[in-house]
């Protein structure tokens, strides 16, 4: 069956089905770094730890700007799906039947992250002397280590209080960092 048959964009392959939830035994969980306690898995984590990197850069290499500007938003499925590595159907599979509160959680600390990274961005497109810009840059990365450290403590399955605040976490952020800059 050809691609067009089932709906699919042109260049992209059919998704292989998935296991069942259950087939998912914990030696296979643990080979894929899935937490069984949760369903969820660390390796999201790199997404944002990969453009946290480029922020840290920026300072000393603004050039480093292009790249973030190429990082793209993703969910943790769009992660997942656009991944080729070996384990990312039982990654998947556990996330649809992941504990629904630390999937729920996790999402609303991904949005977050994901809309710093964006405002950021944004900013960053402004015309900024260098000192200004990698210090905006190393403002976000301040802004977002400790949510990624939040993330990866929901993803582990520890008890994670609210005293972090999600609304308006982002906002607050470029604001902060945008007023140094005045």
């Amino acid at each position: 069956m050809n691609a067009h048959a089932l709906d699919i964009p042109a260049g992209e392959e059919p998704a292989r089905p998935v296991e069942p939830a259950q087939q998912l035994d914990p030696a296979r969980m643990a080979e894929a770094n899935i937490n069984p306690a949760t369903g969820l898995a660390t390796d999201y984590l790199n997404h944002f730890n990969e453009a946290i990197m480029m922020l840290e850069l920026i300072p000393s290499m603004p050039a480093c700007i292009d790249d973030l500007m190429e990082w793209k938003v993703m969910t943790y499925r769009e992660h997942f799906l656009a991944a080729t590595q070996k384990h990312r159907d039982d990654v998947l599979v556990a996330y649809d039947t992941a504990d629904a509160q630390a999937r729920v959680m996790l999402d609303e600390i991904a949005d977050t992250m994901s809309s710093i990274l964006a405002a950021t961005r944004d900013a960053l497109r402004l015309d900024l002397s260098p000192t200004v810009a990698g210090g905006l840059a190393r403002e976000a990365a301040y802004q977002l280590k400790p949510l990624v450290a939040r993330a990866g403590a929901v993803i582990n399955g520890l008890k994670v209080s609210g005293d972090i605040p999600l609304a308006g976490v982002a906002q607050a952020a470029v604001d902060a960092i945008l007023d140094r800059r005045s």
